[in-house]
C-alpha cells in the first residue's frame, strides 16, 4: 500500500541533457531549497544570481554560509546550476535542462485537472518482470509510474484509472527492454471477505492527513498574506516553504475520478489555499530577492521575476536572460 513517506519528489525528464534534481528529504534539504529559491523567481528567464546573494537569502531560512555554498556547488556538479566568474565573484542560474524540467514538474504541480471529466471504469494495469539484481531500472521504473499516477496493486502488477499515453508507452519499452504488459479492463468484484480491491493500492487516508496538515498549517497565515501584513524575509520565506510543502501533495494524490473519492476530499480547498498564499506574497518576496541581489551586483536585476500559478499552468517560456562573458555560457 503506498504511504506517503514512500514517494519520492520526482520530476519529469522531458528536457534534453542530463540534470539530476535531488531526491526528496525529509524536512527541508538546503539543495531542495536552494532550487525552490531560484526556481520561484528565475525560472522564466534564468536570471544569474551572485552566490553570496543564493547564501544570503538561505540563510533567511536557517541554512549555514558553509551548507548553502556545498548545496550550491552539489547542484553545480549535478548540472542543476551552471556558474559564471568574475574575478573572485561567482553567479549561478539554472541550466537549461533545469529549467525545462521544473517548468514541467510546476505545471503538473499547479494544475486543478486531476480527477476532472467522466471515468469509462476501465483501470489500466501493467505487469512487469525484471530481475531482482537490475535495482536501478526497477526503482526508475517505478518512479516513473509514480509520476503517471500508477500505484502498486501488487509488486509487479501497477494501476491507474486513466489511459496510458504514447509518450509512456515509449518509456516503458526503454525502461523494461519489452518485459512488460498493458491491460485496459473492468474490475470484477469477487464479493469475497478477503479480496484486494483497486483502490486499495492508494492510501487515501494517509493523503487526505497531509492535505489536513496543510490546510492547518497555512490557513492561519492567510488573513495576513491578504492584507500585505508579510513583507521582506519573511515572504520569501514563507513562499519558498509554501511550494517546498505542497509540491509534494499533487505526486501523493492518488488523482482518481471525483466519484471513487470521499465526498470531502481536500484537493481543491489544499490547491486554493496554496495559490492564494503563494501568488499573495509574490510581489513582496520578488521585490526582497531584488533588494538582497543588489547588495552584491551592480548588474541590472529586471529578470528576476515571480511567476504565479496561473503562470505555472500555463508553461514558462523562457525569455532572454543576459549571458555573461569570460564565464559559464
Amino acid at each position: 500500500m503506498t504511504s506517503p513517506y514512500d514517494i519520492e519528489e520526482i520530476f519529469p525528464d522531458d528536457a534534453a541533457g542530463p540534470v539530476r534534481l535531488p531526491r526528496r528529504q525529509s524536512g527541508n534539504s538546503p539543495q531542495g531549497l536552494a532550487v525552490t529559491l531560484l526556481a520561484d523567481y528565475t525560472l522564466r528567464t534564468r536570471a544569474w544570481l551572485p552566490s553570496a546573494a543564493i547564501v544570503a537569502l538561505l540563510a533567511e531560512a536557517g541554512v549555514t554560509s558553509a551548507g548553502a555554498r556545498t548545496a550550491i556547488s552539489r547542484l553545480s556538479r549535478r548540472g542543476v546550476l551552471e556558474g559564471s566568474k568574475r574575478g573572485r565573484n561567482s553567479s549561478y542560474r539554472l541550466s537549461r535542462s533545469a529549467a525545462a524540467v521544473l517548468s514541467a514538474g510546476g505545471r503538473a504541480i499547479a494544475s486543478s485537472d486531476a480527477g476532472a471529466g467522466t471515468w469509462d471504469e476501465h483501470w489500466t494495469l501493467i505487469a512487469f518482470s525484471l530481475p531482482q539484481d537490475e535495482v536501478a531500472r526497477r526503482r526508475e521504473l517505478r518512479s516513473r509510474l509514480r509520476w503517471l499516477g500508477y500505484a502498486p496493486l501488487y509488486d509487479g502488477l501497477w494501476i491507474s484509472p486513466h489511459d496510458l499515453t504514447e509518450q509512456a508507452k515509449k518509456h516503458l519499452v526503454e525502461l523494461t527492454f519489452g518485459a512488460v504488459t498493458v491491460f485496459r479492463a473492468r474490475h470484477v468484484d469477487l464479493d469475497a471477505v478477503i479480496h484486494r480491491n483497486p483502490l486499495d493500492a492508494w492510501d487515501t487516508a494517509a493523503v487526505a492527513e497531509q492535505y489536513e496538515v496543510f490546510i492547518g498549517r497555512w490557513s492561519p497565515l492567510l488573513d495576513r498574506v491578504r492584507g500585505t501584513g508579510v513583507t521582506g524575509a519573511d515572504a520569501v520565506r514563507a513562499r519558498t516553504e509554501v511550494m517546498d510543502t505542497y509540491r509534494r501533495l499533487p505526486y501523493l494524490d492518488p488523482r482518481l475520478p471525483a466519484r471513487l473519492l470521499p465526498a470531502d476530499w481536500l484537493r481543491e480547498p489544499a490547491r486554493d489555499l496554496f495559490a492564494a498564499v503563494y501568488d499573495g506574497l509574490a510581489a513582496p518576496a520578488e521585490d526582497y530577492v531584488r533588494a538582497v541581489a543588489g547588495r552584491f551586483t551592480t548588474e541590472p536585476l529586471d529578470d528576476i521575476r515571480a511567476h504565479t500559478i496561473a503562470d505555472l499552468v500555463t508553461g514558462l517560456q523562457e525569455s532572454h536572460s543576459p549571458s555573461r562573458t569570460g564565464g559559464a555560457p
